[in-house]
């Protein structure tokens, strides 16, 4: 049973990648309204409270979050 369970969370994840894909495709397409990835990490990146950068924790948190995820085994 968990073998099921373990399956669907990769054809979860490996299907959202590939809508991410798709999103990245559609929004480098000329005249697209979607901002492409770079844009909206180049936005995360900037965002700040004060002196502190919370974009720039955030997406290392999400990074450390993705690594241990997928790479610790």
């Amino acid at each position: 049973m968990s073998s099921l369970s373990r399956l669907l969370a990769i054809a979860a994840f490996g299907s959202m990648f590939l809508v991410a894909l798709g999103l990245e495709w559609v929004a480098r397409r000329p005249g697209s309204r979607i901002p492409p990835f770079t844009a909206l990490c180049g936005l995360v990146m900037r965002y700040r409270v004060g002196p502190f950068p919370v974009g720039r924790v955030a997406l290392l948190g999400f990074w450390w979050w993705l690594g241990w995820h997928f790479l610790a085994r």
